[in-house]
């Protein structure tokens, strides 16, 4: 039997629901996307413990515990794998993150706006393109034949360079192109955080005869840092997603050696062999890793500053 202040509760609730029910109304489609797509695939994710057969189904197919992890740990490539994928994801949290917070800065400071809003739109364009055609920007600028690139390598004497076949150029061409590609959009999330900074902080920095440079590094920076913190921690829940279409994409048979991540491993061997259970294994496998790197990091940030994602 539900006490007073439980029914009052309750009461308060269906009160708040029916008040703003245009709002609760706008949560049902992101609700039944995360229900379809997210909560009812966790039932098949039993067949990572199974020897999935499309014709037994996800019940009657055969257990056989962790069998599908130590395929893949005992894979001959998993060392590989697990290097050029830790390799790149950390390469574009490093790269990409400072990036999206120095043009967000740039973008806050400039003093022409009109400069500032052609800057915005023009860096978030990429974002909202595919990587096949990100490639074929890639290829014409790139291509040892007739790419600008080499082009000017050329004129200049040099020898063309086979950048997306050369396994030293192919990670920074792959890292590179990503923070070209995402560099705007990230932004968006510190430029928010930046308007939220008092003036009055600036103005008070001003009288003091603070530069510029001061500013950025004892006023806005500071003030961000909570949000810094957390895309960083939201970065290393998905570490282990070094980027399969971009990766896919890009890389070719002469550079599998640095360009073979888990996803596109997982690609070959999984899907096109039709291994299901082994892609679902590494699905898995994924998560924890992410789910543990999230919480340790969670941990020692708010243990060491005042931030943290919960």
């Amino acid at each position: 039997m539900s006490t007073p202040s439980v029914q009052i509760g309750r009461k308060a609730l269906w009160r708040d629901i029916k008040r703003h029910k245009s709002v609760y109304v706008l949560l049902i489609i992101p609700l039944v996307y995360y229900i379809i797509f997210k909560y009812v695939p966790i039932w098949n994710g039993q067949i990572a413990f199974k020897d999935f057969m499309a014709l037994d189904g996800v019940l009657g197919s055969k257990w056989v515990g962790f069998e599908n992890f130590k395929v893949f740990f005992n894979s001959f490539y998993f060392t590989e794998l697990i290097r050029n994928t830790l390799f790149y994801s950390f390469g574009k949290l490093l790269v990409s993150v400072p990036a999206a917070i120095i043009l967000a800065i740039a973008l806050y400071e400039c003093m022409w706006r009109k400069l500032a809003k052609i800057v915005q739109t023009m860096s978030y364009l990429p974002h909202f393109l595919s990587w096949v055609i990100m490639y074929g920007i890639l290829l014409t600028l790139l291509n040892p034949g007739d790419g600008i690139v080499n082009d000017v390598i050329k004129a200049l004497g040099g020898e063309p360079i086979a950048f997306m076949s050369n396994v030293k150029t192919f990670p920074w061409i792959v890292i590179l192109s990503d923070a070209w590609k995402e560099m705007g959009w990230s932004a968006i999330i510190f430029i928010a955080a930046l308007i939220g900074i008092d003036p009055s902080l600036y103005e008070a920095a001003i009288v003091e005869g603070a530069t510029a440079p001061q500013r950025t590094w004892y006023i806005t920076l500071p003030s961000i840092s909570p949000v810094i913190v957390m895309v960083v921690l939201l970065r290393l829940g998905t570490i282990m997603d070094a980027g399969f279409n971009q990766m896919f994409m890009l890389y070719s048979i002469p550079v599998y050696s640095v360009a073979d991540i888990i996803d596109t491993w997982v690609y070959r061997q999984g899907l096109l062999q039709f291994q299901f259970s082994l892609a679902t294994a590494v699905g898995l496998f994924k998560g924890a890793i992410g789910l543990v790197l999230i919480l340790v990091s969670n941990w020692a940030v708010k243990r060491l500053t005042d931030s943290s994602l919960f």
